[in-house]
């Protein structure tokens, strides 16, 4: 039987909020693994599902350089439901969109055609977002799961897809709430937010001993942290994201500081075209001296 985990106040543990650390944790061919995504997924959909088969993602987890896709996790139940997990470090203003345009995707990606078929035959689909940063809804909650619905009426259409988000940025009441008080999903989500922060990290072993999933997520993300190795390349890589990141946004920036300036120059050169107009409008008049306009450069 395993030694049960416990992290104690020296370990120093890679932070399992950077999206690549996350893919990483839940995506390998051991049992931990394994077991972890299917508690986690379980605890997000609040029903218990097992998690059989992950579809090929992109970027790779062994990837350094390819950064155009986001990492994420896009998985099958047993009973065939389609689950799509990310991790959001910093999601962008239009990630509620984004999600609806992925939770479309993931659930008309099913095929339905041939004699046999129907759209009873669609499954489930899934978008879980878990966005580490970012406030995105004006209400307190911390959890929400969306679906297509009448909002005049509150009426659910009932469909089979749904985009669930947890928000960790509003989790400072839940964390102080007893263990024995918390929800599964609340469990996954102060495990997430307060995982690196050692004066939680009493907190983070009662979840661990009471959650076997998140056990299951520690002892993976202990052996990553204690491997050298794997925890330079997850470092190097998410580093990497960071100065992309950082190089498009001093891009746009800049595009915009050059913007400003030439609408500055452009307006100071308007200004003065119309200022000489009326100096001469007012000289024809007879109100303004010749001089002023000399001097002017007129």
């Amino acid at each position: 039987m395993a030694a049960p985990i416990h992290f104690d106040d020296t370990d120093d543990l890679v932070d399992i909020c950077m999206d690549n650390v996350f893919k990483a944790v839940f995506t390998r061919n051991t049992t931990a693994s394994q077991g972890a995504l299917s508690k986690l997924v379980s605890a997000l959909i609040g029903r218990d599902v097992s998690i059989i088969a992950i579809n090929a993602n992109e970027p790779p987890i062994n990837n350094l350089r390819d950064r155009q896709i986001r990492f994420d996790i896009n998985c099958r139940a047993s009973d065939g439901e389609l689950v799509n997990v990310e991790m959001s470090l910093n999601p962008a203003p239009f990630e509620p969109v984004r999600l609806e345009f992925y939770a479309g995707r993931l659930f008309t990606g099913q095929d339905v055609r041939g004699r046999n078929k129907s759209y009873n035959d669609l499954s489930q689909a899934y978008q879980i977002a878990i966005l580490a940063k970012e406030c995105f809804f004006p209400d307190e909650a911390f959890y929400h799961t969306f679906e297509y619905y009448d909002p005049i009426r509150r009426m659910p259409l009932n469909g089979r897809s749904r985009i669930i988000t947890l928000e960790l940025s509003k989790l400072d009441d839940v964390v102080d709430k007893p263990i024995k008080d918390m929800d599964a999903h609340e469990y996954w989500a102060v495990y997430f937010r307060y995982l690196t922060d050692k004066n939680k990290r009493e907190k983070i072993n009662e979840i661990i001993a009471k959650e076997e999933g998140i056990a299951m997520a520690s002892e993976v993300l202990m052996t990553i942290s204690k491997d050298e190795v794997e925890r330079a390349r997850l470092l190097s890589e998410y580093k990497y994201e960071l100065d992309m990141q950082s190089i498009r946004v001093e891009a746009v920036r800049e595009g915009h500081r050059e913007g400003r300036r030439e609408g500055h120059r452009e307006g100071h050169r308007e200004g003065r075209q119309e200022m000489k107009h009326e100096m001469i409008e007012l000289l024809k008049s007879g109100k303004l001296p010749e001089d002023i306009i000399r001097d002017y450069g007129g």
